[in-house]
């Protein structure tokens, strides 16, 4: 599994203009609920961008329920009104690309919560992967190279097992911003990373164990000294 920095300034406002070129499509075609959208090839096409940046707008409307994609079909207006639908995409289209500080208080939010539904939840199979992120973690730190992604892996792979889509979901929206911002102004001392292996051993254990208030009282300890001396962030 690999993670994709893709979120730029650049990117984030072409977004914008897709989504918004993808509302005019259905409001002067009169597309109703149920009505399919062209291709992505054709709406690459007609909007002059990549059938990536075609992608990423449709997965985005997807996310807040207004359009449906289904395999080997294509992607249909979600059924909900013309009004409304458009009220929704004023409000998407109006929503600030979230600041760095903002982006951590969230995930931490997030992962106290994963960690805890993670120890009830997780399979075998789960647990496996969440090892093997950590073990990777725990070599690029061991072998002195930068180990940002395989940190991140590793708090991805808890959030899977937590068995929660929407939690899942909403880490890997913000997570490659995270990786952005750590690669781009190296936010914290690689000394520290050592410390974060034993950490997350001990998370990972915590959810082996199946014992949800270790866990979170683990991701917990993990993340304040963590997240107060790099950013400020008190949890």
């Amino acid at each position: 599994m690999k993670v994709e920095i893709l979120t730029t300034s650049d990117n984030y406002s072409l977004q914008k203009r897709v989504i918004d070129e993808i509302r005019l499509l259905i409001n002067n075609k009169n597309l109703e609920p149920g009505d399919k959208l062209p291709s992505e090839r054709m709406l690459s096409e007609k909007f002059e961008v990549t059938r990536s940046n075609i992608r990423e707008a449709i997965q985005k409307l997807e996310f807040y329920g207004l359009l449906k994609s289904i395999p080997q079909s294509g992607t249909f207006v979600a059924n909900i009104g013309v009004v409304a639908m458009n009220g929704m995409i004023d409000d998407i289209l109006r929503l600030e690309d979230p600041d760095f500080k903002s982006l951590v208080e969230t995930r931490i939010l997030l992962e106290l919560k994963t960690a805890r539904l993670a120890a009830l939840r997780r399979t075998d199979q789960d647990l496996q992967i969440i090892k093997e992120a950590l073990e990777a973690y725990a070599t690029k730190v061991s072998d002195g190279e930068d180990a940002v992604q395989e940190d991140l892996l590793f708090h991805l792979a808890i959030a899977k097992a937590s068995g929660n889509s929407t939690m899942n979901t909403f880490m890997l929206i913000i997570t490659p911003e995270i990786i952005t911002n750590f690669e781009k102004y190296h936010v914290c001392d690689k000394a520290l990373a050592h410390i974060g292996v034993e950490e997350h051993r001990l998370i990972y254990d915590a959810i082996k164990d199946q014992n949800p208030q270790l866990a979170k009282k683990r991701m917990k300890k993990h993340f304040k000294e963590l997240y107060k001396y790099c950013y400020n962030v008190e949890i």
